[in-house]
Parts: C-alpha cells; structure tokens; sequence
C-alpha cells in the first residue's frame, strides 16, 4: 500500500492508524533516510536534506519483498511498480493545507510551493504516470471524519485483497 501527497495533507497519520488496524508494518521513507542518513546533499533553497532515491531503495528491497507494508512519502515516482497493489493519494483543501503547513514551519518559497503542488495535483499525476491507473485512488483528508472514512475505505479493501489473493 503506497500513500504519496503532499506535506500536511494527513499521511503519516492515516499510514500509522491503518497499520495498527490492518496489522501491516508501517515504513515513513523521511525517518528511514534520517536514520540511515540517506542523503545526497543539501538543498538550500528548500532548507532540507537531498534524498538517495538508490540508498531508499536497496535499503527497503526485502521489506517490500515480504509485502503487508504501507510506505509514507510525498513523493512515488523513483520507487518500483512491482512493490505496490494499490496507491492512495491524500487531496487537501488549501485553507485546511495552508494552516497545516504554517503550524510546521513552513514558510516563504517552501509554503507556496507545496501549496502550489496541491492545487496543480503534481503528486496525483505522478502517481499515475508511475503505476497502472486503476490502482491510484485520490481519497480527501480534510476533517477527522474524512479519516475514518478512509481508513474504512481501505480496510475494505486490504481485506477484499486478502480474499482474492490467499
């Protein structure tokens, strides 16, 4: 299960509670490279670290081979297709976003930016020029309610999965 979006949009959040439910492991790709320090650099435009989309992924390889893993991170278009069943793209309204990402910290270039990213759907579109299209599903994460309704709307369909596949 891959959940690219955008910064703020409600990833981390949904990623760990569907693990928990769905008893699946839960990997967010931003605290793997900081742990494994896996880093190409520095951008200081954007004030954050450089990602070695290589050193990600032979570090993750035989996690993702055994399955029953949901991955966290914004972006999807370096990691290989064979690795996911189903993609979700977390959408949030700019009002929602905007309070969310200045509650981070983010200003100035990086704030627009990821605004920007949300209102053209760059990771949208990302994913479904990286996976099949019937397997990337946009689902809204603006309220609580819009959580727990997501998080029903996977379970059903981990569990339709299991189903089909074992």
């Amino acid at each position: 299960v891959w959940s690219p979006g955008t910064p703020g949009v409600g990833k981390t959040t949904l990623g760990k509670e569907l693990a928990s439910r769905a008893g699946l492991s839960y990997i967010n790709v931003g605290d793997l490279a900081k742990e494994g320090e896996l880093y190409e650099g520095f951008d200081e435009e954007y004030d954050c670290p450089i990602l070695d989309e290589d050193r990600v992924i032979d570090e993750l390889e035989e996690r993702m081979s055994e399955g029953g893993v949901i991955v966290d991170y914004h972006g999807c278009d370096f990691f290989p297709e064979r690795w996911f069943h189903i993609v979700f793209v977390l959408r949030t309204e700019n009002s929602y976003l905007y309070d969310r990402l200045e509650s981070r910290g983010y200003t100035g270039k990086k704030l627009q930016d990821n605004i920007q990213c949300e209102i053209f759907q760059t990771l949208y579109e990302e994913a479904v020029s990286s996976y099949k299209k019937e397997i990337v599903h946009q689902l809204p994460s603006n309220t609580p309610e819009d959580l727990e309704r997501n998080l029903d709307q996977i379970m059903q369909w981990i569990e339709q999965w299991m189903k089909d596949n074992n």
